[in-house]
């Protein structure tokens, strides 16, 4: 263990030099960049690293285990599946050592970035102490989170109960709506997605991640899209069908509403200005609570707030929260009031690794990391930056519909004709492997994957922001 800890102190410092503008490429690296430069075909950026040789088994190996062994619902991106053997800040390794630009994230889970050498310490440290114990017993790794996540949370969201993914948070968020308020309605959004368990799975609301099992006591009203809803921007229209869903669809009274202020696997759908304003006072004449699914959004993605709820101006009262809580450790957390947080005292509730001492070290590191390497205002700036030469981008290749997000959680909408927003989903998937093929990684979603989601780790610069348009813009041209 001690040789472990020293070869983490020899990571840190390598990480800070990988951190300097003044990267050097290796010699089979900056040879590739040269040549691929002269022929017009965009180049990596420089970065001062090289991965450990890496002597496991290969991806044809790992993808017949895969088939034999585990669940034939799990699929891979790309024609030619990638090997990821590595990570280092915001870049990816295959098995032959080459690297990737990662513009997904692990789906907006990385947010400091991949290896992060503090985030690696606390967890080393909080494991040579104790991995395990139970919430039964006093560890201080849960409180000093908890204590520092509240910091974050506006008005008297301050009781946190931790989970070990964004499902679970969204479960216990509804339950303890539901409970509070002594009814079962919930509305959620068409095209949102809040996980895949009974619950989640009723308020998520996209046929093709829905199984043919009961689903009860959710409604879905229209989503406010400014691209593809019906009344365009004004959220002041869509709200109204909040309202009828209560009054022709409930008992006149509600649990709550769940919203993702940016829905990412929905294809990083924005909401409409104005919506959750209207839709606030609604739900509160019906009796429900608010709660804001954080999931994807939250923990500076956004880069003008923390949080993705603040960019609309409503105070919600319960917020869900997971993967970039962790940067790739799973955790999960709900937060709320203390009055409606009482509502679990009525009967036994409990997560036997939910706040587990090695998360809640991780997720502490995490909160460090981004206060002391100004992520926040990074994902602002590079974020716009990246915006504004994607919209330029727009303007040059007729198959990009819309460019739409903020922050470092961007959404590019692909169609066939700008009038009839025909989904260009084969042209996706055939831009998306050029992508991967030039060394950028991108994620795609939307109900007819059609949409690239561009969420990288926070740590993205104006350089990688570059090179990822320069990347689809080559690819683009190609088709």
């Amino acid at each position: 263990m001690q040789r472990l800890v020293t070869r983490l102190r020899s990571v840190k410092d390598q990480f800070y030099r990988c951190r300097r503008r003044c990267f050097s490429p290796l010699p089979e690296q900056a040879a590739s960049a040269s040549k691929n430069e002269e022929h017009g075909v965009p180049a990596l950026p420089r970065f001062d690293y090289s991965p450990p040789p890496y002597t496991g088994p290969t991806a044809e190996e790992i993808l017949r285990k895969r088939k034999e062994f585990l669940s034939p619902s799990m699929f891979c991106f790309y024609k030619k599946p990638l090997n990821i053997v590595h990570g280092k800040m915001q870049y990816l390794f295959d098995e032959n050592g080459r690297r990737y630009l990662d513009g997904f994230g692990g789906i907006a889970t990385v947010s400091c970035g991949h290896c992060h050498p503090d985030v690696i310490q606390a967890i080393v440290n909080q494991t040579t102490n104790i991995q395990h114990s139970t919430i039964l017993y006093l560890n201080h790794a849960i409180a000093d989170f908890a204590e520092a996540l509240a910091t974050k949370m506006p008005g008297d969201l301050k009781v946190v109960f931790f989970t070990n993914s964004g499902t679970e948070a969204n479960e216990l968020a509804m339950m303890i709506a539901r409970l509070y308020t002594g009814c079962q309605d919930i509305i959620s959004l068409r095209n949102a997605y809040h996980g895949n368990a009974a619950g989640t799975m009723a308020a998520t609301a996209m046929c093709n991640w829905k199984f043919n099992v009961v689903q009860s006591g959710v409604h879905h009203t229209q989503n406010p899209d400014p691209y593809r809803g019906a009344f365009g921007s004004d959220g002041e229209k869509y709200a109204k069908d909040v309202e009828d869903i209560i009054q022709f669809g409930t008992s006149g009274n509600v649990a709550g509403f769940i919203f993702e202020a940016i829905q990412g696997v929905g294809g990083i759908v924005e909401l409409a200005p104005n919506y959750l304003t209207g839709v606030y006072g609604t739900i509160k004449k019906a009796g429900g609570l608010v709660i804001a699914d954080e999931v994807q959004c939250g923990f500076a993605r956004t880069g003008s707030n923390f949080w993705g709820f603040q960019n609309h101006g409503i105070m919600p009262d319960i917020v869900s929260m997971a993967k970039g809580i962790g940067n790739g450790i799973p955790l999960g957390a709900v937060v709320t009031t203390p009055e409606i947080a009482n509502v679990l005292t009525r009967r036994n509730y409990f997560n036997t690794f939910g706040g587990n001492p090695v998360s809640t070290a991780a997720g502490h590191a995490v909160l460090k990391v981004i206060e002391k390497e100004k992520l926040q205002e990074n994902a602002h700036v590079v974020g716009s930056y990246l915006k504004e030469r994607l919209l330029s981008l727009k303007d040059k290749h007729e198959i990009i519909g819309d460019v739409r997000g903020r922050g470092l959680i961007l959404g590019v909408e692909l169609v066939t004709d700008w009038k009839s927003k025909t989904p260009a989903s084969a042209e996706t998937l055939e831009v998306m492997d050029s992508m991967k093929d030039l060394g950028v990684l991108v994620g795609k979603g939307g109900f007819y994957g059609n949409v690239f989601r561009i969420t990288p780790p926070l740590c993205f610069n104006k350089q990688d922001a570059d090179f990822l348009v320069d990347a689809m813009d080559y690819s683009m041209s190609k088709l």
